[in-house]
């Protein structure tokens, strides 16, 4: 049994942030469903150019699949009387009520805290912004590039000195998808506290939240010491104080990452793995203060060693390693990684392979369920309601269910 099963969620969101919320909560276990616009759906149904990505009519669409796996859809215009009706029918059965709507069209719709509480005093209240529910642009809307990526301090502290510009987010929907599982936290624990005390939560995530949260340790680091952190320039002759923590290249034009922090501790082992074990016993590296002194040298002499093999000759030889290491992937390479498919951190949801959530509980791995088509259990939710096809028919001449 999933942990969330037997809770329900009313999704009334668009795009990335929080409907990736909604995706956690019914990989979890939670049937979630999802509000979408009567005549348009979700908008991000429409979006099939990411970049140098072409998603032709007809193919699976990974931009709604990622955020919308495992909910059902239902086609609801709640600007109608009728249509707010089922809303709030909906929202009568409902644990979780989960929106990214701005403050104003909250309250242009009903759907303010106060007003779902009418309906379900106990519901667990759960909202998603860009900035925050307090201060001056409380009520501004944005995106991950903005609010988690720019403001936060996250594009400034990536992008290296002398860079002409600043580095974009790595890709689509990344602060979305950090933020809308930061969120789906917040709401199991509220539904804990639910239980324990009877009482509902207004939980609030916002991407600027999230971002500044992502970088806390470097964000103290800079406030403590009064000057901005500033990525070193790769390669540069200030890019690594320690040999063991760096990036080196591989024959083949891949790279590897060590990442050991007490280079005394490792460096005889790194040594005798590239078949370099004489350097254990040069005077150089005796120490980690010699270590450090020396790090340029070292640097060089890891760097013509590293580089006279491939990747994956170099992976079968780290099998042993006691320090901490990784190959460098990319977006294709990281879906056939060894790790990654035992623990089914991408896994196959429909047509689609989909990375899961990344909580797993009692070590099973997460089985996805596809997005689904917009609006497809419209009439199988209101019969969950108990309508009957009158109603459902008048509902729809109404223009209030797709």
């Amino acid at each position: 049994m999933k942990p969330l099963e037997g809770i329900r969620v009313i999704e009334v969101a668009m795009y990335g942030f929080v409907p990736a919320a909604g995706a956690v909560l019914a990989d979890w276990g939670a049937d979630v469903v999802k509000i979408e616009h009567a005549v348009h759906g979700d908008p991000q149904r429409g979006l099939r150019r990411t970049g140098a990505f072409v998603i032709e009519e007809g193919d699976p669409n990974p931009n709604i699949e990622h955020a919308n796996r495992g909910k059902r859809s239902l086609g609801l215009d709640i600007s109608k009387p009728e249509g707010m009706a089922v809303l709030r029918e909906l929202v009568a059965g409902a644990d979780v009520f989960l929106t990214s709507f701005l403050p104003a069209a909250r309250r242009k719709f009903g759907i303010e805290p106060d007003d779902i509480r009418t309906v379900k005093p106990d519901i667990v209240y759960a909202r998603g912004s860009a900035f925050g529910p307090n201060g001056p642009e409380s009520d501004k809307g944005g995106y991950d590039m903005t609010a988690f990526w720019a403001r936060s301090s996250a594009a400034a502290s990536i992008t290296p000195e002398g860079l002409d510009g600043i580095i974009p987010l790595p890709v689509p929907a990344y602060g979305d998808t950090i933020s809308g599982t930061n969120l789906a936290g917040g709401v199991a624990a509220a539904l804990l506290r639910r239980e324990r005390t009877g009482e509902g939560s207004v939980v609030d995530v916002s991407l600027l939240s999230s971002g500044v949260w992502a970088m806390g340790h470097g964000i103290a680091l800079a406030r403590a010491q009064k000057k901005p952190w500033v990525m070193a320039r790769p390669g540069g002759p200030n890019a690594m104080a320690n040999p063991l923590s760096g990036i080196y290249r591989t024959a083949d034009d891949r790279h590897l990452s060590f990442v050991m922090l007490q280079p005394e501790r490792y460096w005889a082992d790194v040594c005798r793995h590239i078949d370099r074990p004489e350097l254990a016993d040069d005077p150089r590296f005796a120490t980690a203060e010699l270590i450090s002194k020396h790090t340029a040298e070292a640097v060089e002499l890891l760097r013509e060693t590293i580089v006279s093999r491939p990747l994956a000759e170099w992976a079968e030889r780290f099998v042993t390693l006691s320090g901490p290491w990784a190959p460098v992937q990319d977006s294709v390479q990281v879906g056939d990684d060894v790790q990654v498919r035992a623990n089914k951190f991408v896994t196959r949801a429909g047509d689609l392979e989909l990375v899961a959530s990344p909580v797993q509980f009692d070590t099973a791995p997460l089985e996805l369920e596809p997005a689904p088509e917009f609006a497809a259990h419209t009439e199988q939710i209101l019969l969950e309601l108990g309508m009957d096809w009158d109603r459902i028919l008048a509902l729809k001449a109404a223009g209030a269910v797709t």
